[in-house]
C-alpha cells in the first residue's frame, strides 16, 4: 500500500529551489529551441512587424548578426521566412526558384558567417504568390496538387543548394515529402533533412505572421481545402504516417499550445522527432498580456515553452526562443 498523509507529504518535494529543481520530470534547455527570422529586401536595416511586438524582418546583411546571437545563446538552428517585394511575386511564383532571391542569399550569409548553426528553409508558395496560396491556383480559384509538387521539389533543391541544413514543407499538398526526398537524393543532397508541417492547421493564429511575410492582403479565399480542420485529431496521426513513410526526417504539429493533444497524441503514437512551432498569434498574446499586466512576461514565455516539452515536443520554434535561451542561461 502507498504510504498516506502525514507519512507522505508531497510539499517535502516542493520546499526549496534546489528540492524543485532536483525533482523536476521536464526540463527546458537552449538546445530545445529553434529561432524563425524573417527576412526582407534593403541593407542595413531592420523593419519592425507591427502585428508582432518585437519582432522584425532583417535585411540580408544584418542576419549574421542574428545568427550569432541565436549560436552564443545555445540555440542550434534558426528557420528563414522571407518577405518577397511584390514585383516578384507572381502567379507561378517563379521566385521560389531563383537562386539568387532573398532565402537563398540569407542561407549563403549565415553559413559564411557561423557555419555550425543550423538553418532550416520553409518549403511553399506562399511567401512568393501574387494570390498568397501555398500552390499554384487554377482558373476557378482551387489550389493544384501535383503541379504545385513539382515546383516544391525543385524549390527544395534550390534551398538545399543554397546550403540548407533542413527543408520543412509546410504547403500540406498531398505527396510532397515523396517528391522533395527523391529530388533531394537524386540530386546529391542526401544528408539534408526534411521537417515536415505534417499536421498543420487551418488556425486563426496566423495573421500575425501574413503580415510579416506580406501575403496576408493578397490571400484570395482561405486555405481550409488543404490545411487541417481544427476538429481532427486522427486525420493528423494519418498525415504524419504518410510524411514518414515518404522520407521524413521530422514533424511538425502547427499551431502549438492549442493543439497540445495532438502534439502527444504524434509523439506517443510515432515515437519520432517532434517539433511544436509557437506560432504567431501565441507569439502576440503572451505579448499583449504581459503589456496589459496579465502576467509577468518571462514566465509566461517559460511555461509555455515548458507546456510543449511536457507534452512531448522533441523541439520548439518560437520567436520568443532568445529570449527564452537568455532566460534559461540566467
Amino acid at each position: 500500500m502507498p504510504a498516506c498523509y502525514p507519512a507522505l507529504r508531497l510539499r517535502r518535494g516542493r520546499s526549496t529551489p534546489w528540492m524543485r529543481d532536483m525533482l523536476a520530470e521536464h526540463r527546458l534547455h537552449p538546445s530545445d529551441l529553434i529561432w524563425p527570422l524573417f527576412i526582407c529586401a534593403g541593407e542595413g536595416c531592420a523593419e519592425p512587424i507591427a502585428a508582432l511586438p518585437g519582432v522584425s524582418r532583417w535585411t540580408v546583411d544584418q542576419l549574421a548578426k542574428q545568427a550569432r546571437l541565436a549560436a552564443d545563446a545555445g540555440i542550434p538552428c534558426v528557420a528563414l521566412f522571407p518577405n518577397t517585394p511584390q514585383p516578384l511575386r507572381s502567379d507561378d511564383a517563379r521566385e521560389a526558384l531563383n537562386r539568387d532571391n532573398l532565402i537563398c542569399r540569407a542561407i549563403k550569409t549565415i553559413k559564411d558567417a557561423v557555419p555550425d548553426i543550423g538553418v532550416l528553409t520553409d518549403v511553399a508558395l506562399d511567401p512568393y504568390t501574387s494570390h498568397g496560396h501555398d500552390g499554384l491556383i487554377d482558373e476557378a480559384g482551387n489550389v493544384v496538387n501535383d503541379d504545385t509538387v513539382a515546383i516544391l521539389a525543385d524549390q527544395a533543391l534550390v534551398q538545399a543548394e543554397a546550403g540548407a541544413d533542413i527543408v520543412a514543407p509546410s504547403d500540406m499538398m498531398d505527396g510532397r515529402v515523396a517528391a522533395i526526398r527523391a529530388a533531394l537524393e537524386r540530386e546529391g543532397h542526401c544528408d539534408v533533412a526534411i521537417m515536415a508541417y505534417a499536421a498543420k492547421y487551418a488556425s486563426a493564429f496566423y495573421g500575425p505572421f501574413r503580415d510579416a511575410v506580406g501575403s496576408s492582403g493578397r490571400l484570395k479565399g482561405d486555405k481550409r481545402g488543404y490545411q487541417m480542420n481544427p476538429a481532427n485529431i486522427d486525420e493528423a496521426l494519418r498525415e504524419v504516417e504518410l510524411d514518414l513513410a515518404e522520407g521524413a526526417d521530422m514533424v511538425m504539429v502547427k499551431p502549438g499550445m492549442p493543439y497540445l493533444d495532438v502534439l502527444a497524441r504524434v509523439k506517443d503514437a510515432f515515437g519520432v522527432p517532434t517539433f511544436a512551432y509557437q506560432v504567431s498569434g501565441e507569439y502576440a498574446m503572451i505579448e499583449h498580456a504581459a503589456a496589459a499586466g496579465a502576467g509577468d512576461r518571462d514566465a509566461l514565455i517559460l511555461e509555455t515553452l515548458l507546456a510543449f516539452k511536457r507534452a512531448g515536443a522533441t523541439g520548439v520554434l518560437s520567436y520568443h526562443a532568445l529570449d527564452a535561451a537568455r532566460l534559461i542561461n540566467g
